[in-house]
């Protein structure tokens, strides 16, 4: 009898410790809906390892830009290259997510489908990795931002917490570190290599780019221009 009420007792805490934090995610959740984040899960991470590397702070570049003096170009470059049904969707790509199931049964490399508002999430909030736990909160996580934030928030936020090298977030402090200039007055080339570099920035580099690197940046200005150029971020 007593096991059986002690176990009732240690549910009952862990509902309502459950129950809290889903309040609490929520809360926090829409609350950057209005408030800039100062960081991100992926930021911090970045400056705890650098703590333990042997080169000397900053471990972390970083500068917010409000979406009013962000360049639709940069914007645009983005959705391009990571996410082109990103005013359409509500948070999941499911016709990319077919295609990658249909290659992976087909015998190829299972390749991720990540929308704009699941790598918010995941950025944001979570840490690298696959794992289903990870997965399953970034799940989550992207249905509240979907459901609390409209999508010209979600891609403000997304291109202020962007990795663009080991050490660099975000396109403000991108665009000082490889081009020497604030993020107003990168070009649509500049905001195309940034662009280019975002499926992998540990690999991918801006201080020396790649042939692969150019390659997908001129990919990615012919898909701005497929896209129909400034005007497609009108759907948001």
């Amino acid at each position: 009898m007593a096991i059986r009420q002690r176990l009732r007792s240690l549910f009952k805490w862990l509902g309502i410790a459950v129950a809290a934090w889903l309040v609490l995610t929520v809360l926090v959740v829409l609350a950057l809906r209005w408030i800039d984040p100062p960081t991100s899960a992926f930021m911090l991470q970045r400056w705890v390892a650098g703590h333990f590397e042997s080169g000397a702070p900053p471990y972390v570049y970083h500068e917010w830009v409000d979406w009013e003096s962000i360049p639709r170009r940069v914007a645009l470059a983005a959705v391009a290259a990571e996410d082109q049904r990103f005013p359409r969707h509500d948070g999941f790509d499911l016709v990319e997510i077919e295609r990658a199931w249909k290659r992976y049964q087909a015998g190829g490399r299972l390749r991720g489908a990540s929308t704009i508002s699941q790598q918010t999430a995941k950025n944001l909030f979570l840490w690298s990795g696959r794992d289903p736990l990870r997965k399953g909160l970034e799940a989550g996580l992207t249905l509240l931002i979907e459901a609390m934030w409209p999508k010209q928030r979600i891609l403000e936020v997304y291109l202020n917490i962007a990795q663009f090298s080991p050490d660099t977030f975000g396109v403000g402090a991108a665009a000082w570190r490889y081009f020497d200039r604030p993020v107003v007055a990168l070009d649509t080339g500049q905001a195309a290599l940034l662009a280019a570099v975002l499926p992998n920035p540990e690999y991918y580099r801006l201080e020396a780019p790649s042939a692969k690197v150019r390659g997908r940046a001129d990919w990615i200005r012919r898909q701005m221009r497929n896209l129909g150029g400034a005007a497609y971020l009108e759907r948001l």
